[in-house]
């Protein structure tokens, strides 16, 4: 989780995706990825395998994450306060500013959605991974080509996190992140990354349908 060890706290981390590029409406803008006609289900959809503790529960990651409660933060003072002093029109947690990078896929059309999705979820997975309609099934998310090809995004690309965690935030800090070698800078995104971390086990990666073969002709299911 993110905290002070990186030289800034939560809400100062939630702070910042505010009034940024825009990541959620149109995802890693500074990217080549992109919605592409590729629908969101939300992260409910997404539990249905990842909670799982064979694949190593990575719900549970994201909850413990500040991603979770990024909209949520819109409604703090600290956020309130920073809308006043941008002018908005409107509270953070209705101002098109801070909800495009608050809130998974907002501006996006109807039809981008597979589902309905909870504002109230935040910054959700398909955030950084990609609208997952396409890629979810188990045959496809095992083979990482296809998934790539159905919509998954590359997740080693920092455009993704750079396209809300960048200087047009209101609480952009050229010196946030402490590096290795003493120096400072305003993104790490090897510190950022390991900071969410939610891996896939390695003894599952790769075999996941196997093992869910495996313990099927066991008359169990994979938990």
């Amino acid at each position: 989780m993110l905290g002070t060890r990186f030289g800034f706290t939560a809400v100062a981390f939630f702070a910042a995706l505010c009034f940024s590029a825009g990541l959620l409406g149109v995802p890693a803008a500074s990217s080549d990825q992109a919605f592409d006609g590729h629908r969101t289900v939300g992260v409910r959809k997404c539990a249905t395998c990842h909670k799982k503790k064979t694949l190593g529960n990575q719900l549970a990651a994201w909850r413990a994450a500040p991603h979770a409660r990024a909209f949520e933060t819109l409604s703090n003072a600290e956020s309130r306060a920073l809308a006043e002093a941008a002018g908005l029109s409107l509270p953070p947690n209705q101002a098109p500013e801070c909800l495009r990078c608050h809130q998974t896929g907002f501006g996006l059309p109807e039809a981008a959605f597979a589902y309905e999705i909870d504002p109230a979820d935040g910054v959700q997975c398909e955030s950084c991974h990609g609208p997952g309609r396409d890629y979810r099934k188990k045959k496809i998310m095992s083979d990482p080509k296809k998934a790539h090809a159905k919509g998954l995004f590359d997740s080693d690309d920092p455009a993704i996190c750079t396209a809300c965690h960048n200087a047009e935030s209101p609480t952009f800090d050229p010196d946030r992140f402490l590096l290795a070698d003493g120096t400072r800078s305003a993104f790490d995104f090897e510190v950022a990354k390991k900071s969410i971390a939610h891996p896939i086990p390695e003894a599952t990666k790769g075999h996941y349908l196997e093992i869910e073969k495996k313990l099927k002709a066991q008359g169990k299911k994979v938990e």
